[in-house]
């Protein structure tokens, strides 16, 4: 792993799939510095999103979160980057659109909770990154390069 940071999970959900914005959303944490290290299109099942949601599982939403993430296609991909968890989380917004500010992906893109467009990893939820990149991509699907901007990006050693 290059020494410019961690990784974290994202996910545009089916949402912001169907109303195409796949693209503006890489293309925000890619201006932004962060490094793509693997993405893939797919269809989740059932029995994936009862492993991604498990900790929600004796929650009364529960069931309306996997039918939601199981009725249509997402992108899910992996971000490299300093600190990536939390700028990610910072970049995505609060969990309720309306809350969420304006510039922030679900603050310019949502307007109710249970369509909020993106899913990140929670940097407050200790090994949520590599337990949620594990559930998606195994290891030789990530891969690890220089980008060439980096030195621009980053103050040596610090």
């Amino acid at each position: 792993m290059s020494h410019h940071g961690e990784r974290t999970f994202v996910m545009v959900k089916p949402d912001g799939v169907q109303r195409g914005l796949i693209g503006e959303i890489l293309s925000r944490f890619e201006e932004r510095g962060l490094k793509v290290v693997g993405g893939k299109f797919l269809q989740i099942d059932e029995e994936l999103a009862s492993e991604h949601y498990a900790e929600h599982e004796d929650k009364p939403f529960y069931d309306d979160l996997v039918s939601f993430i199981t009725s249509g296609p997402v992108f899910a991909f992996v971000l490299q980057g300093a600190d990536a968890t939390r700028q990610v989380r910072s970049m995505v917004g609060e969990t309720d659109p309306l809350e969420a500010d304006p510039g922030t992906i679900r603050g310019d893109y949502g307007l109710d909770l249970g369509r909020n467009v993106v899913h990140a990893s929670d940097h407050e939820d200790e090994g949520a990154n590599e337990r949620e990149i594990a559930l998606f991509f195994d290891e030789e699907d990530l891969v690890d390069y220089e980008r060439i901007d980096e030195t621009w990006l980053y103050e040596e050693d610090h």
